[in-house]
């Protein structure tokens, strides 16, 4: 199953790093997140990748051009100005009808089991899964009665909801729902995709972080 990884974006609350290079090619060690990722999902089999790039692309390119570790891997200029969703539909072409494939961003990691992602969207038969995670919460909580501290927790994760974490599975009918490049796919189509009971949440407990900072 193909992996599209949307690496165009500008990056700006890391703009310490990203005047001179994209978001994802951003180090953690000796090497780039966006390579964190792939081998992520290269550790579960899925190995064909589909990089949506566009800010400085240039420099993913030039990087990934001699890879040995990424032996699948297409690197596609999707615009300087697009947004998510416009990314995405600008990869149509990459994929037949009815076909299932994961996106992600290139700037997040998590322990998600990617097979049961995966089983749970094919079971469900909806256009669009997304991983639902909780947010990281920054500070204590804390439960007063008057003036009086009855409880504090430190970073309460578990009691701060759920988010969008990034780690989704479609299907290419997704298409239908993107009308150009000026469209976020966290608007309108997820949205839409609602609404027409087409999106399910495939809840992730586990550890989750995306580079914001």
């Amino acid at each position: 199953m193909k992996t599209v990884i949307l690496a165009g974006g500008l990056g700006t609350r890391l703009a310490e790093y990203t005047e001179s290079i994209p978001k994802p090619m951003v180090q953690i060690g000796d090497k780039p997140i966006l390579s964190h990722i792939m081998n992520f999902f290269q550790s579960y089999g899925y190995d064909d990748f589909i990089i949506a790039a566009g800010y400085k692309k240039e420099i993913i390119i030039d990087y990934y051009k001699d890879t040995k570790e990424f032996k699948n891997l297409k690197i596609i200029d999707t615009g300087e100005n697009s947004m998510t969703g416009g990314r995405l539909l600008r990869l149509k072409s990459y994929f037949e009808e009815g076909e299932n494939f994961f996106m992600t961003y290139g700037d997040g990691l998590a322990t998600i089991n990617l097979d049961d992602l995966k089983k749970f969207h094919l079971n469900n038969k909806k256009i669009a899964t997304v991983t639902a995670v909780h947010p990281p919460v920054r500070f204590g909580e804390l439960e007063i009665k008057g003036n009086e501290v009855i409880n504090f927790e430190e970073k309460p994760q578990a009691k701060a909801g759920w988010i969008n974490g990034g780690f989704f599975v479609l299907n290419s009918k997704i298409f239908g729902y993107i009308d150009n490049d000026k469209t976020l796919f966290e608007k309108e189509p997820m949205t839409r995709l609602y609404k027409d009971k087409n999106l399910l949440a495939y809840k992730h407990d586990g550890f989750w972080k995306c580079m914001d900072t």
